[in-house]
């Protein structure tokens, strides 16, 4: 079974801009490396990532999964795979984060909810630390809160990452042993 791995951040990111590119890169690698990707299913990042997976010579049909916050199937970008309008506005941000793994690029309030909502489902984070503005480069490397998400299993903070080549190499380690 593939693992699921999620992309957040910047909603407004712009074909041609840093944050876009990361991820449609770290899309393509993600499923050339055998993921699934999982995202909120809109524009920006969602859709770099989504675009970057449907673009893999290893994507296979339901590869890229999008989870819309509302019921209006349209408003989903086009590379998807399947989507699940879910009507829940941002509740939608727990099932998105529910994913094996989140990645961070970029983002605002939207995009720090799902890291927070992550890091309490003790799921590993990676935040990628080119991003001008926004949540990522701020989380990176370092821990969301005081809590200790895994007694004794060594550092646990968000990992951050500046290629996609690194961010699937960080996720290929840590979803291979427990951190």
């Amino acid at each position: 079974m593939k693992r699921m791995i999620a992309v957040i951040g910047k909603g407004d990111a712009l074909q041609g801009s840093p944050d876009y590119e990361i991820a449609e890169k770290i899309g393509f690698t993600l499923i050339e490396s055998g993921y699934r990707l999982v995202t909120g299913g809109l524009k920006g990042v969602m859709e770099a990532a989504s675009r970057g997976a449907r673009n893999a010579s290893k994507h296979e049909d339901g590869d890229v999964v999008g989870i819309l916050p509302g019921i209006d199937r349209s408003e989903a970008n086009p590379y998807l795979d399947i989507v699940i309008p879910t009507g829940l506005g941002y509740a939608r941000n727990c099932v998105v984060a529910a994913s094996d793994a989140v990645i961070i690029i970029g983002g605002g309030a939207g995009t720090l909810s799902e890291a927070a909502l992550a890091w309490q489902m003790r799921r590993l984070l990676l935040a990628w630390r080119g991003a001008d503005s926004g949540w990522s480069s701020r989380l990176a490397d370092s821990p969301l809160d005081n809590r200790e998400r895994f007694p004794g299993g060594g550092a646990d903070l968000v990992f951050g990452f500046d290629t996609a080549g690194e961010c699937v190499s960080l996720l290929q380690k840590s979803l291979r042993h427990p951190l």
